[in-house]
């Protein structure tokens, strides 16, 4: 029997922060593939989670969980890490003058597009997941639909979350639910690639 192969591509921040807007500290452990393996239809198989995220210099505690989840989530079977950068933009204050620089987490859908892109152009897949509901990706998806009309692409939005531009753009939609987020927790302490344990932070208990 021939299975549709799935490849999903998560935008770990959008991911992270649906997740805070609706208070699910206790679900940040998340196993991402056991998750989205809660949306595939019979006959099909996730061959693939591809996640997108940029590494966050502090404060330190912040950067240190970071860390830890991202080291715990590589080691689960068909994991694949892209990592982006943050570039400090210039802000001014139109009242009072005052000039900042506000840090903006970059590339993540470039990123999402370029792989997207690449696998359905190696017939890598027949169905895609985009765990996102950030606008940008609209014109890939776009991109995607014309150039393969025989796969398909499914919107799986973050609790919380949403796009209207994004939902007109895919072939269908999904949500994660907050009971399902919660459900699909990774261990509280799992074998590290370095032989070091991975443990949940306490803040996430």
């Amino acid at each position: 029997m021939n299975h549709e192969r799935v490849i999903a591509y998560v935008d770990g921040f959008n991911l992270y922060f649906g997740l805070k807007s609706q208070r699910l500290e206790r679900a940040y452990w998340l196993d991402i593939p056991g998750l989205l393996a809660r949306f595939l239809g019979p006959g099909q198989r996730l061959i693939e989670t591809k996640y997108f995220t940029s590494r966050i210099s502090g404060p330190p505690d912040k950067a240190k969980r970071q860390t830890t989840y991202l080291e715990a989530l590589a080691t689960l079977p068909g994991v694949t890490m892209f990592f982006g950068h943050y570039q400090a933009d210039a802000r001014r204050c139109r009242k009072c003058g005052e000039t900042w620089h506000e840090n903006r987490e970059k590339t993540t859908d470039v990123q999402i597009a370029v792989e997207l892109l690449k696998d359905a152009m190696s017939d890598r897949l027949d169905v895609s997941y985009i765990v996102s509901a950030d606008s940008d990706l609209v014109p890939p998806i776009r991109a995607f639909r014309e150039l393969w009309p025989a796969k398909r692409i499914v919107a799986i939005f973050p609790p919380g979350r949403g796009s209207v531009q994004v939902d007109a753009a895919v072939h269908a939609k999904r949500r994660i639910r907050s009971s399902a987020a919660l459900a699909c927790q990774m261990p509280d302490v799992v074998p590290g690639a370095d032989g070091y344990p991975k443990r949940r932070p306490m803040d996430w208990m």
